[in-house]
């Protein structure tokens, strides 16, 4: 059977970095008193975002923001998830479940960007923890059914990020999660810090092996007395 109607012409792949703008949003950093979330404030804020920082202490917060300058605001870890638009969990391991299950209600709707290494320490140096839900994403995921969980900034020297004499911090962000329009939104955000670079590297079940590299660059990093990240080719 032939028929003389042109066959539909398939949509146009869409341009992975054709990205959206997130100049407008407010970023939450849950753990934002530590040294990676305070440098995470302080590089986003410093590109322009509206930052607020959260802890358990809000006094802590708000004099950790004060420090920051740049408008970073503080509060509890509370009313910094209520008031962000996207919230970055940057606490330590043993506090991450804690800390979500605690805040299930607050981060409800909200898009929850996990930065958070499970990671060992002994003689040897670091080495990766295995959660039973996969890996710290995983995780969050199962804790906050209602948000929208993706996983991104696992690889980020605080050193080099709380340095207000480094211009560029020159590496890549792995961007994980299960919606594009979520993972877009991260990777946009990582583009707005000067010579960062925000990439898709998959669904969250490859959330596992991301975190874990993190023990590899502490290695590198104790070796050779650096701060490296991670750059990837041909994209």
């Amino acid at each position: 059977m032939t028929s003389d109607t042109p066959a539909a012409a398939k949509p146009a792949r869409k341009d992975p970095f054709d990205l959206p703008d997130v100049s407008g949003l407010t970023v939450g950093v849950l753990g934002g008193t530590g040294d990676q979330g305070s440098g995470l404030a302080y590089r986003f804020a410093k590109a322009g975002q509206h930052v607020v920082i959260g802890s358990r202490s809000a006094e802590r917060a708000r004099a950790a923001a004060r420090e920051l300058g740049l408008g970073v605001e503080g509060a509890d870890n509370e009313e910094c998830a209520r008031r962000a638009d996207l919230v970055i969990v940057a606490v330590p391991w043993e506090a991450h479940a804690e800390t979500l299950e605690g805040l299930r209600e607050a981060l409800t709707g909200k898009l929850v960007v996990d930065c958070v290494n499970p990671l060992g320490f002994d003689k040897q140096g670091a080495y990766a923890l295995r959660p039973k839900e996969g890996s710290a994403a995983q995780q969050a995921a199962g804790l906050l059914p209602d948000s929208r969980v993706t996983a991104a900034f696992h690889h980020l020297s605080a050193v080099l990020l709380r340095d207000a004499r480094v211009e560029e911090i020159t590496t890549d962000v792995m961007v994980l999660g299960e919606d594009r329009a979520d993972t877009d939104l991260v990777q946009a955000l990582a583009n707005r810090v000067p010579g960062m670079r925000g990439l898709y590297a998959g669904r969250l079940r490859n959330a596992h092996q991301v975190e874990a590299l993190t023990a590899n660059l502490i290695s590198v990093n104790r070796r050779y007395r650096t701060h490296a990240g991670v750059r990837l080719t041909d994209v």
